[in-house]
């Protein structure tokens, strides 16, 4: 295989969030910080889900996407740097790492070669050889061809594979790809692809959303600390609940705008605003013992103007319960409160330290799942437009009033429906809000956001005239 296969275009890649499976092989890059893992993991997965920065110690959670190449199908793993430094990020990402590997199938290395040998490296190939994988060993950084020889000399003691590559100039990537293809064997003709429920966790930093992620995935996925601002990329991950698959997303503590430090906590806020817009349900996570916040507030208005089912997860509740008299109670009055705008939004109370409410948190899942799909016939809905356009006045434009004609559900989920009218300008907020209320009585949809849109009818002979 030639190394001049040196653009995505060549190497012809199809992967997105959508099609990951639960069965495929899983392919790690690991290396020291800084070595260029994450920028062969975007050049691979022809995404820009890995944060790329000259600063050591940008990634620090372990990033999945799914890759078809050449007929090949796997998962392709970005991780942190792993480094004997000292310092609590270094120790919890080597940790993650170490924990992480054993549940992989192939390990990608990477190392510096501008830098040559270090015995770090020689730490980190350690490490990956306990696990048995097959591992290739690949030298970034090596700028030309005619320095490859040199550049492998001294690496090629582990006994490995040696690629000498460079990532910016896309050199020997072709190389990397055809090992790994190589390697994986063929995906069965039943395991198939399926669309996945996505369920994107956001909120504020240091609420707990990495703590609560690894209680539901059951494993060491998301760094977890006391220092706010651990998580940095948004993190996919497969996971299966009473037979259903799902992809959970942890995502960068979202602060505010001013008080955001540098730009890779900038790029963090964008990635985490991506993952509500690529998710269908958000689970929002408070701490308990604070209750929600106008921060809060600003990021449940971002959940709700991109028309996603929400989900508010009130998270260390075993310390509320302690600390504040009637806390269920006082909780949900301060969701009135801050909330005023979305007051039927469900709560669920858990512990991630205690292994409390997931069952109630996964039961929440399904019954927003359920209700986001729901679909109601056009004749169910006219009936209901019939009845409760009744019960008030109707809206006027100008002197005249505003007749309605029918109503219909688009394909937007959640539900969303069209009202066609004479004079679509004259339906209020608060006429819409009232539609919304007796709508979500009628058809059990409360506690996920419903639109109803206005339109003019220019339909002739319309038999339904309602107003």
């Amino acid at each position: 295989m030639s190394s001049t296969q040196n653009s995505n275009a060549d190497i012809g890649l199809d992967a997105g969030p959508e099609q990951i499976h639960f069965d495929l092989p899983k392919v790690a890059i690991i290396g020291r910080p800084n070595v260029g893992k994450s920028t062969l993991f975007n050049i691979i997965t022809e995404t820009r889900k890995a944060v790329v920065k000259n600063q050591p110690g940008v990634t620090r959670d372990i990033i999945i996407h799914p890759v078809n190449v050449w007929g090949k199908q796997f998962d392709l793993i970005d991780t942190g740097g792993v480094t004997e430094a000292d310092d609590l990020f270094s120790k919890l990402i080597k940790e993650q790492v170490t924990d992480f590997l054993f549940s992989v199938d192939f390990i990608v290395v990477v190392m510096d070669g501008r830098a040559g040998l270090i015995p770090e490296d020689r730490d980190i190939i350690k490490l990956a050889k306990q696990t048995g994988h097959p591992m290739l060993l690949v030298i970034n950084k090596v700028d030309s061809a005619h320095e490859d020889d040199l550049a492998k000399a001294d690496f090629h003691e582990f006994g490995l594979d040696v690629i000498a590559c460079s990532f910016e100039q896309r050199r020997g990537v072709g190389d990397v790809l055809g090992w790994i293809v190589d390697k994986v064997p063929e995906l069965p003709p039943e395991v198939a692809g399926e669309k996945l429920m996505k369920i994107a966790m956001v909120g504020k930093p240091n609420v707990g959303k990495s703590s609560l992620c690894n209680n539901l995935l059951g494993m060491h996925r998301m760094m977890v600390s006391e220092i706010a601002g651990t998580t940095v990329d948004s993190v996919d991950s497969p996971l299966t609940y009473n037979d259903k698959n799902y992809i959970l997303v942890d995502t960068a503590g979202l602060r505010r705008q001013s008080k955001r430090e540098d730009d890779v906590e900038i790029i963090a806020a964008f990635k985490s605003q991506e993952a509500i817009r690529r998710s269908n349900i958000v689970l929002l996570v408070v701490d308990g013992t604070e209750g929600p916040t106008e921060q809060d507030a600003k990021i449940m208005q971002a959940i709700l103007e991109d028309h996603k089912g929400v989900i508010l997860v009130a998270n260390k509740s075993d310390l509320g319960q302690v600390q504040v008299e009637k806390y269920k109670e006082t909780f949900k009055a301060q969701v009135a409160r801050v909330f005023h705008f979305f007051t039927d939004v469900p709560i669920v109370f858990t512990s991630a330290l205690k292994d409390q409410g997931m069952q109630d948190l996964f039961n929440e899942i399904e019954e927003v799942a359920r209700k986001i799909n729901t679909r109601i016939t056009t004749s169910e809905l006219n009936d209901f437009f019939f009845e409760t356009i009744r019960k008030t006045h109707a809206p006027v434009w100008g002197t005249t009033n505003v007749k309605f004609y029918y109503l219909t559900q688009t394909y937007q989920k959640p539900p969303a429906f069209i009202a066609f009218a004479n004079h679509p300008d004259g339906v209020t907020n608060s006429y819409r809000r009232f539609l919304i209320k007796n709508m979500k009585e009628r058809f059990d949809l409360f506690g996920i956001p419903i639109r109803i849109f206005c339109m003019k009818s220019r339909a002739k002979g319309v038999n339904h005239k309602f107003g």
